[in-house]
């Protein structure tokens, strides 16, 4: 399950799915990391799981996901798959042994989630959610900056993050297998929010216009309470111009997240501190994060997760914390109404 001869243990993880997450972001990004190697690649269509291990230099390739869990060569799996087969993929790879890496929202539901507890106390293997901005050092010196009181005592938090795609055809415009705005983009406002402030909210109200062809929401806006009066506003939009920005706003100072969330790999990231001396960004310093690439980092920190040298940062009931927002954020919009997580 791992190699010794070149180093430092490493991880064969297989894939299940040629999703374009994967193949061309994820995969290459925990191929240039210390730990983790693509040992296998799986579809439910050989030929496009050949010609994906082919081009980017996996050993093996499935027909099927149940081949790829029955090889014995691997210890991990990374599950790109739509996010209706979340659940029950990650189940099945748990029940085969493997830890889990799985892209968010890990599941349709904070019930649906619940169910990854059992699975992976029942198999003594870790499951993880994929959230590759809280490996990123720009999200950790923002944490530091809010936790040090550099910009006084942090009060709110507002998120945008959109992009356009009216593809009926793609997955995240499919309704009726997860597909919508809140759980493609919205739950990283939800996530990041929870990682600043380093607490649940109490109650949140959303407001959705749903596509009144494809049915997904498309435009989302929530506010949320947390403790101590703390507030996120955010919008998330599948059908807006790409754009995506975080202010951190304290009581003496804001900092600004200029690339929150697909940080470039090949580029410095940004963050802008202000102390809001006038209005026109006198008060702003910058500092810059070094080169990376958040997916080899979090992949890094996935393969010492499976390799048992720590215990996973954010585990599974993290997830099922998310997923109790974003329940509630859709059941606001359904009732008018503060909802309680």
């Amino acid at each position: 399950m791992t190699e010794t001869s070149a180093g430092p243990k490493t991880v064969a993880w297989g894939v299940l799915g040629v999703a374009k997450i994967a193949t061309q972001k994820v995969i290459p990004a925990m191929q240039q990391g210390a730990l983790s190697r693509i040992a296998a690649i799986a579809s439910r269509d050989l030929g496009r799981a050949r010609e994906a291990a082919d081009r980017l230099g996996i050993e093996r390739a499935y027909g099927s996901y149940e081949e790829l869990l029955a090889d014995p060569g691997i210890a991990a799996v990374y599950n790109p798959l739509p996010n209706h087969l979340h659940v029950p993929w990650t189940i099945k790879a748990l029940e085969a042994g493997k830890h889990v890496l799985c892209e968010k929202p890990v599941a349709l539901s904070a019930a649906e989630a619940e169910t990854l507890i059992a699975a992976r106390d029942r198999s003594g293997r870790q499951v993880m959610e994929a959230f590759m901005v809280r490996y990123h050092p720009q999200w950790l010196r923002a944490r530091e900056l809010v936790r040090s009181g550099a910009v006084g005592e942090v009060r709110a938090i507002q998120t945008f993050f959109s992009y356009y795609l009216d593809d009926p055809a793609n997955v995240r415009n499919k309704a009726d297998i997860g597909g919508g705005g809140i759980y493609d983009i919205g739950c990283y406002a939800i996530v990041t929010a929870r990682f600043l402030f380093e607490a649940e909210p109490q109650r949140v109200i959303g407001l959705v216009d749903r596509d009144p062809e494809l049915g997904i929401d498309r435009l989302a806006g929530a506010l949320m309470e947390f403790p101590g009066g703390r507030q996120l506003s955010f919008i998330c939009a599948t059908q807006l111009v790409p754009y995506q920005r975080v202010q951190v706003c304290g009581t003496r100072g804001r900092i600004e997240v200029e690339v929150p969330f697909n940080a470039l790999p090949d580029r410095q990231a940004r963050l802008l501190i202000d102390t809001g001396q006038d209005l026109i960004g006198s008060g702003i310093t910058v500092e810059t994060m070094p080169v990376c690439n958040q997916y080899t980092l979090q992949g890094d920190v996935a393969s010492r997760v499976a390799l048992g040298e720590i215990a996973p940062p954010y585990p599974i009931e993290d997830a099922v914390a998310t997923m109790r927002v974003i329940d509630a954020l859709f059941r606001s919009a359904q009732s008018g109404r503060w909802e309680a997580p």
